[in-house]
């Protein structure tokens, strides 16, 4: 396998073993601290020119296995029109020769289609399990919040036993948004991890 192959090889490797880790059912105390240190690199605006100018040069390697792939086929029927034994007394190719050339340009087309659609899937999927966390951490921050609210005006309502009745049901107005808020949140937060 030539040498630029077995780069893309390992890059593809590479993106099997980080798009393990990125869905891999992890908590998130865990997964936080794991996306943030795969997303340091992506930071760094060389390190994505860089990035980018591989997978460009990928993607000209598949075009041009796609190319190969088409004009090693095309050869493998027209000798399947000649008489095989003419064609190697006058120096032709063995079909076994077109046929591990045509095995070689189809494994080359693989690979780098394999490489540029798993890059592909794996920008979205860790776009998606970093909304999912924010989402899961503005939940919690919510429920504590609320709980917080509640816990606050129920100790007030005790304290003061002048408080008007306008107040009261302001205050129970108030419970009424949060809870229907935090229904939304946990609604939104459902929808998400059952898309992921």
């Amino acid at each position: 396998m030539a040498f630029q192959y077995v780069l893309t090889f390992s890059l593809l490797i590479l993106e099997m073993i980080m798009f393990s880790l990125i869905s891999f059912p992890l908590p998130s105390k865990i997964r936080r601290p794991l996306l943030k240190t795969l997303s340091i690199p992506f930071n760094s605006q060389q390190f994505q020119v860089v990035l980018k100018c591989i997978f460009v040069f990928i993607g000209i390697m598949f075009a041009d296995s796609i190319n190969r792939t088409i004009k090693v086929t095309n050869e493998l029927y027209n000798s399947n029109n000649f008489n095989n034994n003419e064609n190697l007394l006058n120096g032709g190719i063995s079909r076994a020769e077109i046929q591990s050339r045509r095995f070689y340009s189809q494994r080359n087309m693989y690979l780098c289609g394999f490489t540029l659609f798993l890059s592909l899937i794996l920008n979205r999927t860790y776009k998606m399990v970093f909304e999912l966390l924010e989402v899961k951490e503005k939940v919690k921050f919510l429920e504590s919040d609320s709980s917080n609210n509640l816990s606050n005006s129920s100790k007030n309502l005790k304290s003061n036993n002048s408080i008007n009745l306008n107040n009261d049901e302001n205050l129970k107005l108030r419970i009424k948004e949060l809870e229907t808020e935090k229904e939304n949140l946990l609604k939104k937060s459902k929808a998400l991890s059952d898309e992921y």
